[in-house]
């Protein structure tokens, strides 16, 4: 298997599963590449709310 996906191992033999795994990741870097995603249809407005680990409804915080 000389095709490797990008950041394997030259020298390790990949399971089915890592394949997977990387192939994934490389696509998500190529799509992250690209620009930002659409914006959320129906989110919350304003900045991430899960980036502090809080979400508010309502005026309210809520930790979980």
């Amino acid at each position: 298997m000389d095709d490797l996906p990008p950041g394997a191992a030259p020298d390790k033999p990949l399971t089915p599963q890592a394949r997977r795994a990387l192939e994934e990741a490389a696509r998500r870097r190529a799509v992250e590449a690209e620009g930002a995603p659409a914006p959320e249809q129906g989110g919350p407005r304003g900045p991430e709310p899960t980036r502090f680990g809080d979400w508010e409804r309502k005026g309210i915080a809520v930790d979980f």
